[in-house]
């Protein structure tokens, strides 16, 4: 496909995101089944396209004046096409299977980029309206600096598994694909995003999951940030360990890597296909200290009963906004409400009452989100605490130190003890993580 087809494939994706209100992903699955003859590299930059765009849409679409797909695709093009005022055009030319030309009117709109900081905060952005006052909540003054920063194109991060290889292993291996270490995980491989420009030519990022380290456990995807949360747990070999909500297992291949195969490690998710994914990646990874808890139907009481008062830490991760996560998963962000995210952090509390049980005293419990918000973080931790005067909150900010030193890149945070990771001040996706620990009785 020529560019101007790839294009024209993004605006009918984008329509079909929006209008069926659909994720990006299984939207781009069924426009490839429908039109074999594209290839992998014309999927790949298609896909692309579809990404940028939704990162951008509204700045693009208030550029254009347009909120159809087409103004949030022209718009998208006007943005990252480098001060050409030829490139956006170019890619309409009329053409077979191309969109239609630009019109006087949108060539004329492509110059309000240049007018783009008159837009209100949270259009420049890129985020719903609902969303900007948790923005202003969490950053303050700059809370436009990392909203943009979810607009930008995420990096590929990997995590080496120790249990196999090494970081400098990994990064040999990967090496041709652009690999390098991290810039703050100790056992991290990154990839950056591919070129921006030339625009529609669709920079291909490697599939590292066909690579043979990949099929060897020798590396698993895991973006930075979710690495150094389970870093922070401070997992140590010989410990009893429950990872309440496990999902795929991404934290509980790296607290077992952490724990050298020794000790007893707990995955337990109350969605069985969300938990699916584990027994093949554990068996890869060389993982041999885990043992999967399955819901039974009868409850998480019932399911992990004979592990009340005995864990040295327990790990939840906790379901959220993921607004974190937005500069991947973009069209996640023009679906959530502010309803969602008030019953979601109804969920976080009682998911944090439901870990409690499961602490000894001198324990710790460690609370997760891919999310920026306050609402989802700082809130219900402290009104955990409230709550539970036998558990305090301790310093993450000393762990971080310790694992990392005081030269890195400083993460926010608002109570000089839980720690906020973010696009803009760490590289890496949203995060957050407290440590509370369990008062000794008596």
């Amino acid at each position: 496909m020529r560019p101007p087809g790839r294009v024209a494939a993004a605006i009918e994706i984008i329509d079909d995101i929006r209008s069926r209100h659909r994720p990006a992903p299984i939207a781009l699955a069924d426009w490839a089944r429908a039109h074999r003859f594209a290839g992998a590299g014309d999927r790949a930059a298609i896909g692309t396209l579809v990404f940028d765009a939704l990162r951008r849409m509204r700045s693009s679409m208030w550029i254009m004046e347009d909120e159809t797909a087409r103004g949030a695709v022209v718009g998208m093009l006007a943005q990252m096409s480098g001060g050409d005022p030829d490139a956006v055009p170019a890619l309409f030319d009329g053409s077979p299977h191309a969109a239609d030309p630009l019109t006087s009117a949108e060539v004329s709109a492509l110059g309000r980029v240049a007018a783009l900081g008159e837009a209100p905060a949270a259009v420049q952005g890129d985020v719903p309206d609902w969303a900007w006052p948790h923005f202003e909540q969490a950053f303050d003054d700059l809370a436009l600096v990392e909203a943009r920063a979810l607009a930008a194109r995420a990096p590929v991060d990997l995590r080496a598994n120790t249990l196999k290889a090494s970081q400098d292993k990994v990064v040999k291996s990967l090496s041709r694909v652009g690999a390098t270490a991290s810039p703050i995980a100790q056992h991290g491989v990154r990839l950056a995003p591919p070129p921006v420009l030339p625009l529609a030519a669709g920079g291909k990022q490697a599939n590292v999951q066909n690579e043979a380290g990949f099929q060897k456990g020798w590396f698993e995807i895991q973006d930075e940030a979710s690495q150094i949360a389970a870093a922070l747990v401070f997992a140590q070999p010989g410990e009893q360990i429950l990872d309440l909500c496990a999902g795929g297992g991404g934290k509980t291949l790296a607290l077992a890597a952490a724990m050298q195969n020794r000790g007893q490690l707990f995955a337990y998710d109350n969605d069985r296909s969300r938990l699916a994914p584990i027994h093949q990646r554990l068996k890869r990874a060389g993982v041999r200290n885990t043992q999967v808890r399955s819901p039974s139907g009868e409850g998480i009481a019932h399911d992990l009963a004979d592990l009340v008062g005995r864990m040295d830490r327990v790990l939840i991760d906790a379901p959220c906004s993921g607004s974190g996560t937005w500069r991947r998963r973009p069209d996640a962000k023009w679906r959530a409400s502010e309803a969602n995210l008030e019953a979601r952090a109804d969920a976080q509390r009682a998911l944090l009452d439901t870990a409690r049980d499961y602490v000894r005293p001198g324990g710790y419990l460690c609370y997760v989100t891919c999310s920026l918000f306050a609402v989802e973080n700082e809130m219900p931790v402290h009104d955990f605490i409230r709550r539970h005067p036998d558990f305090e909150l301790v310093s993450a900010e000393e762990a971080w130190r310790e694992l990392y030193g005081v030269e890195t890149v400083s993460p926010w945070s608002d109570d000089l003890a839980s720690l906020r990771l973010t696009p803009a001040a760490t590289q890496t996706d949203g995060f957050y993580f407290a440590v509370l620990e369990r008062r000794l009785e008596g």
